[in-house]
């Protein structure tokens, strides 16, 4: 399985839409309830999409020409990381968060900041961020993780 990473494209919209709401409907649903999902979701349409390519710097991860992982960079903070869950648990997710740490040192940022899912907690610590406190949207509960980017990544 070769992946590869890559600046996200205007007409990757829907592959990305595609993926965030399959992992959101598959994996992430196991910790949030129906409601908190759909309210998610609503974030995530393919035009939604286009607007995060305008506004941040948003990756993909592809195999072939399929997206199968998106992640973005919004100034320091790591956002709408997602790997399609037939893919999941192979590296991908740990690829793109590369490419975004090697993009802001190229900025010259000193350390990232991710509000990460209860399910991504343990994927966001294993890269050696760490928790710093809870964020709460309502019943939705986001962690709030930071790392310093002169320490290397695990």
């Amino acid at each position: 399985m070769e992946c590869t990473i890559r600046s996200a494209r205007a007409n990757d919209t829907s592959e990305i839409s595609a993926v965030i709401l399959r992992a959101l409907r598959e994996t992430n649903a196991k910790d949030y309830t129906d409601e908190i999902i759909e309210r998610v979701e609503r974030s995530f349409s393919p035009d939604a999409v286009l607007q995060l390519i305008g506004k941040r710097t948003v990756f993909v991860a592809t195999i072939g020409s399929r997206v199968v992982g998106t992640a973005s960079l919004d100034g320091s903070v790591v956002r709408t990381v997602f790997v399609a869950p037939d893919v999941q648990a192979r590296g991908i997710g740990k690829r793109l968060m590369a490419e975004i740490e090697r993009t802001a040192r190229e900025r010259n940022i000193a350390s990232l900041t991710v509000p990460s899912s209860v399910t991504a907690e343990a994927f966001y610590a294993r890269l050696g961020f760490v928790a710093v406190r809870d964020s709460y949207h309502g019943d939705e509960r986001t962690i709030i993780m930071e790392r310093l980017l002169d320490e290397p990544s695990p």
